[in-house]
């Protein structure tokens, strides 16, 4: 049936899978056992980890439907890629609820950090194939040397968190946190990509 898909079509499905995903992890969310501030503020890992995984999967979202505006055609390699992005956002669920339960321990936040570098490294997947292969994109080299520059920083970065993670969770979890600042924006700032007239 990939004969048939059309890059709206995949752009739509992957939104439902985002949609889905962010879903099930504010339903994993569960209220303190006592009715008080106290014990809802003792549970601030619990809520830091959802904040933001939240938060990565809403930035994830954001650059994943602007890279879709430059599909033309849904190719077998683009839907591949495709897929495996969908897979790598879909561990975000399970490696927060066991951070949180964990309540940031090492080897927990060392895991989160490491789905945040497969994220982003299927990301990089889906820009090559959707911004850097396509010759109905005008991208100036400037910029493309930017966005290259930023998802090669960043992917190891995320290496490097999760490394940090074994012996400084919260610096890991830091780390991982600054790198989301830089995708807040999908396009380098001032900068719009344009496609070529035909």
């Amino acid at each position: 049936m990939l004969h048939r898909a059309t890059p709206e079509r995949l752009s739509a499905f992957s939104d439902g899978v985002f949609a889905v995903l962010i879903t099930v992890l504010v339903l994993e969310l569960r209220p303190p056992e006592l009715p008080t501030f106290k014990a809802l503020l003792l549970l601030w890992p619990t809520w830091l980890s959802y904040a933001v995984s939240y938060l990565f999967i809403a930035i994830v979202w954001t650059n994943h439907h602007h890279l879709m505006r430059y599909a033309t055609e849904a190719t077998p390699r683009l839907l591949w890629f495709n897929f495996a992005h969908l897979f790598s956002v879909s561990l975000l669920p399970l490696s927060t609820a066991w951070m949180a339960v964990s309540k940031l321990a090492p080897q927990p936040v060392a895991f989160y950090a490491a789905v945040f570098f497969l994220v982003n490294a299927t990301y990089i997947c889906l820009t090559w194939e959707l911004i850097h292969r396509s010759p109905g994109i005008e991208v100036p080299s400037t910029v493309r040397r930017i966005m290259h520059f930023r998802s090669v920083t960043t992917l190891c970065l995320f290496g490097v968190a999760a490394l940090v993670a074994l012996k400084y969770p919260l610096a890991g979890l830091g780390i991982c946190i600054c790198c989301l600042i830089l995708y807040l924006r999908p396009d380098p700032r001032g900068v719009r990509m344009r496609r070529s007239p035909r």
